[in-house]
């Protein structure tokens, strides 16, 4: 099921049939000293995994074991909706986006920010080949537009993934600005080179926690029709919201802002709509 983009809506939305999947730790590679790429296989032929092309922001719900047992509680699908294990703890979800899938191999690419709070940054600082992870989704593809005169992506190292996509999956001639802030420049990720993008990394250790929002609202568009795109830490998005609103004046549906991760909130619901105020 897809709705078709419209001048007005130009984003269409592709629907997938929802499928759990029990996958094993295949591949570990470390990306920069805080970030790991884990490749999972193990996806069955029978049920082919949605990659969709410039869907760059495809996210899975990834399905952890539990601390003291070990146990990934997957749940079941019925009715095209999920299904908790009864009597049994709820499973441990978090949303992933997906770097890579090879199909030929039957692989996925999720690439971590390795900290040490929370299911996911644990897991991944402890993962070990042949170690399991239960994947759910993804339940639905946005799929940006690719006839715009100029891109401006912005995020954080967990939007990092997201942005290697924008950069692989944009046509050629397409013209990008993109601003990544990390921890510090050794934390600097490798990201696909392409003829007319630049890109800039900021480091928030010397510029502060606003540079990404200072940067952002220094760029100068193209003339044309301007996409926007940006994720990451909800807070240092707002005003980067407002800049788009009240000096961008772009059209709502120009713009994908996403708070993948708020500070001092586990487990956040990125579905929800995050408020600038």
């Amino acid at each position: 099921m897809s709705k078709q983009s419209t001048e007005d809506s130009p984003i269409r939305l592709v629907m997938h049939p929802l499928v759990p999947r029990l996958l094993h730790v295949a591949g570990i590679e470390a990306l920069t000293p805080s970030m790991r790429r884990i490749t999972l296989a193990g996806l069955a032929p029978e049920a082919p995994f949605p990659f969709t092309p410039m869907a760059a922001s495809d996210h899975v719900k990834l399905v952890f074991p539990e601390a003291e047992t070990g146990q990934i509680h997957l749940p079941t699908v019925v009715d095209d909706r999920l299904a908790m294990p009864e009597g049994r703890p709820r499973p441990i979800f978090r949303d992933y986006t997906v770097r890579a899938h090879d199909g030929g191999a039957g692989t996925l690419d999720i690439d971590f920010v390795l900290h040490q709070h929370g299911p996911a940054g644990l897991w991944a600082i402890g993962a070990q080949l042949g170690d399991t992870l239960g994947v759910l989704g993804p339940r639905g593809s946005h799929i940006y537009p690719s006839d715009f005169d100029q891109y401006l992506i912005a995020g954080d190292e967990t939007a990092v993934p997201a942005m290697a996509r924008w950069l692989e999956e944009l046509p050629p001639g397409a013209q990008a600005t993109v601003l990544v802030t990390v921890a510090s420049l050794a934390e600097q990720p490798a990201l696909p080179h392409r003829v007319g993008t630049s890109v800039t990394f900021l480091d928030r250790s010397v510029q502060g926690a606003g540079v990404l929002a200072q940067a952002f609202a220094s760029v100068v568009p193209v003339p044309g029709r301007l996409f926007v795109w940006a994720a990451g830490e909800a807070g240092s998005l707002k005003p980067i919201r407002r800049h788009v609103r009240e000096v961008l004046q772009l059209p709502p549906a120009h713009v994908d802002i996403d708070g993948y991760w708020k500070l001092g909130v586990e487990g956040l619901d990125h579905h929800e709509q995050d408020s600038d105020d």
